[in-house]
């Protein structure tokens, strides 16, 4: 099994932690997502990079929060960049309204 990008660990535990109006800060996100220490640095630059993500809603110095209204997004960058079978994707993101209308990108 191929270890997944920082990107994806990152979207991983957003996913796991997820709570509608609950922003993680990059400490707290960087310590529950599974990335090595060694990591760290490049996982800091990469919850930069996913502030300014659609499906990504920043919040300031509280930190970001899925994006609930792009859950079509995620759901897209999720099988795509992350190789998420649609199954899982699906049983994640339960509040995404758009599943009968979804064309996996």
């Amino acid at each position: 099994m191929r270890k997944p990008s920082v990107k994806c660990a990152l979207l991983a535990a957003m996913v796991a932690k997820h709570k509608w109006g609950t922003p993680i800060d990059e400490e707290s996100l960087l310590s529950v997502a599974a990335i090595e220490s060694t990591d760290y640095p490049k996982a800091s630059q990469m919850f930069d990079e996913l502030r300014t993500e659609h499906y990504v809603t920043n919040r300031g110095n509280r930190g970001i929060e899925l994006n609930n209204s792009e859950f079509g997004l995620l759901a897209d960058v999720l099988y795509s960049e992350c190789g998420w079978e649609p199954f899982h994707i699906k049983s994640r993101l339960k509040h995404y309204e758009g599943w009968d209308q979804h064309d996996w990108a």
